[in-house]
């Protein structure tokens, strides 16, 4: 059965997902990135949107202004979450954010942050930038505008927006850590195998 997220986002929603699961999205998604972050942790500034039981996308998106003054998705694809590694745990504190969406995984503090304050991080395919710009159905607000185009708090109504792979559960649990250490579990007597039979070489 397909395990659909609806926004505000309450912990227990979160409990029975574990790394690996694949959910969807319908509510609000709010985009929030670099600046966004360094505002709040760093600066100290209140964000101008409420993320309470919410859920962000570390993206950049494309956005087109319409003929009435309204805004049009264009194109929404994931930023690398690393980058927001060493601000996410204090976001999730001070924020209540339920969900955070982005490319790639995230780091212990991250985990950290997800297993004290019952959220999750999940993946979003790369590549699909347009495709998830089509599960926009609307643009609601637009805060921070003074960013510039990818930086701006861009408020959407999504619908079944994904698939998101969690890689962070609410019990700290890391896929892609996981992954890592299984694969280099995997890879080290293959490299030992070939470092034996090219170890003439100098």
């Amino acid at each position: 059965m397909k395990k659909v997220l609806t926004t505000p986002i309450k912990s227990e929603d979160l409990e029975d997902l574990n790394v690996g699961d694949v959910v969807y999205l319908t509510g609000r998604l709010v985009t929030c990135r670099d600046v966004a972050h360094r505002r709040l942790i760093e600066q100290g500034r209140q964000l101008p949107v409420d993320l309470e039981g919410g859920a962000i996308f570390h993206a950049g998106p494309i956005v087109r202004t319409k003929d009435d003054g309204g805004f049009e998705m264009v194109s929404i694809g994931p930023t690398t979450s690393m980058r927001m590694e060493k601000f996410e745990r204090e976001f999730i504190a001070q924020t209540g954010v339920k969900l955070i969406v982005g490319k790639g995984g995230m780091g212990p503090e991250t985990a950290a942050g997800c297993e004290e304050h019952k959220a999750v991080h999940a993946i979003f395919p790369g590549g699909c930038a347009v495709l998830a710009a089509t599960l926009v159905e609307e643009i609601e607000d637009a805060q921070w505008q003074d960013l510039g185009m990818p930086e701006t708090l861009w408020v959407n109504r999504v619908r079944e927006f994904g698939p998101l792979i969690v890689s962070i559960d609410t019990k700290g649990n890391n896929l892609i850590q996981q992954n890592k250490a299984a694969f280099n579990e995997k890879k080290k007597p293959v490299l030992d195998r070939i470092s034996a039979q090219l170890g003439f070489i100098r």
